[in-house]
């Protein structure tokens, strides 16, 4: 696998594990090209994120997933997906064993699904998907290349937890640094523009839209899951905890306008920013694209390169001291990233890397139709 490129390391990954599957598996596990609804959709909170579940997998099939997901990933990138998944099991420690969702465990490290749209070749098109609470890896593959690899989401429940001898286990932590350093190195006339809010919002706010646009303001949490809870009683939890989140929040419709999603980007740009940092607006941005392998990161890092960073937006809302509940975004041509750390009191991370043109592939896709079946 080392003289593939990630197009070739992704093909052979996941030929092997469609080939370990049996008939039932692979009717959940393997969908045919192109699926437009079902490939579409993304999650990132503890529902069904379609596709076959780690917990139906033979431990060598599990090995053979997490082998496919580690093609997708730099080494940091898989380390970091591995220990949010991990967190499931402290997660449900901390809210006393009792959160269920409806299902036999609610949170369950074995909940992670995966599905492959297609056959894997190298010419394609064909894609996958990966994703289970706080986790949402996909890439589609065509001509020879991995054209798309957004959405990209990462969270972490919780974002801080201790370890022995002191310290804390921060999956996301270089995410929070690096956007706290970036807003607190802001002079007062350039943080009066890059804070847009004074509340933060209690989610990132595209949520996980298919498509994201103009106008956009943050989802309901009842909204963010594969349809609506039936059950009164998980109905009834989701609409309290978005009520208690806002609340405690202190959200006003005016908040959700001031972060809400504008083509025309908020915040400061890079071009009015000191030499320092316009470096430290690119360290952050390294740390979402840095999420896939190394080529592929330096692919996408080149489309900043340079005089290309001058417009990337950076925009903050909430306060600006540790353990004061916040958010950020980075936004520029071709790029939306989020992040938002309100909930469980300042200690759970929700993160996205996006193309809002180019998610799912969906601007190459539309280039390979009507170059390969155009009449």
């Amino acid at each position: 696998m080392t003289d593939l490129n990630a197009a070739g390391r992704m093909v052979e990954a996941a030929s092997a594990w469609l080939d370990s599957l049996d008939d039932e598996q692979r009717a959940a596990g393997a969908w045919p090209w192109p699926a437009e609804e079902e490939r579409h959709r993304w999650f990132y909170t503890p529902t069904d994120h379609g596709g076959l579940p780690l917990t139906r997998m033979r431990p060598a099939q599990q090995q053979l997933a997490m082998r496919l997901v580690a093609t997708g990933l730099s080494t940091a990138g898989f380390v970091t997906a591995s220990t949010i998944m991990g967190l499931e099991n402290v997660l449900d420690r901390l809210e006393g064993w009792r959160v269920d969702w409806g299902r036999e465990r609610g949170r369950d490290p074995q909940l992670y699904y995966l599905r492959v749209f297609g056959t894997p070749t190298l010419r394609g098109p064909w894609s996958w998907r990966f994703g289970g609470h706080h986790v949402s890896v996909q890439h589609l593959v065509a001509d020879g290349e991995v054209q798309a690899s957004t959405p990209c989401f990462l969270g972490a429940d919780p974002a801080a937890s201790p370890l022995l001898g002191g310290h804390l286990l921060r999956p996301l932590g270089a995410v929070e640094d690096l956007g706290r350093d970036l807003v607190r190195s802001l002079n007062d006339e350039l943080a009066a523009r890059a804070v847009i809010s004074s509340v933060a919002p209690v989610d990132i706010v595209t949520g996980n839209r298919a498509r994201v646009g103009d106008g956009d303001t943050a989802m309901r949490l009842p909204d963010v899951w594969r349809g609506r809870f039936t059950e009164p009683r998980l109905a009834d939890s989701v609409e309290e905890i978005q009520r208690r989140a806002e609340a405690n929040a202190g959200m006003q419709p005016r908040h959700h306008e001031e972060v809400s999603l504008t083509a025309a980007p908020k915040g400061v740009p890079a071009a009015d920013l000191s030499p320092e940092q316009r470096e430290q607006v690119r360290a952050l941005l390294m740390v979402f694209l840095g999420r896939v392998p190394d080529e592929l990161a330096a692919r996408e890092a080149a489309k900043f390169a340079g005089d290309r960073l001058l417009d990337v937006h950076f925009a903050w809302a909430g306060g600006v001291e540790p353990g004061q509940p916040h958010y950020y975004r980075l936004q520029g041509p071709r790029l939306l990233a989020e992040y938002d750390n309100t909930q469980r009191n300042v200690n759970h991370v929700h993160s996205v890397w996006r193309d809002p043109e180019g998610d799912f592939g969906d601007d190459v896709l539309a280039r390979h139709l009507a170059e390969h079946h155009s009449a």
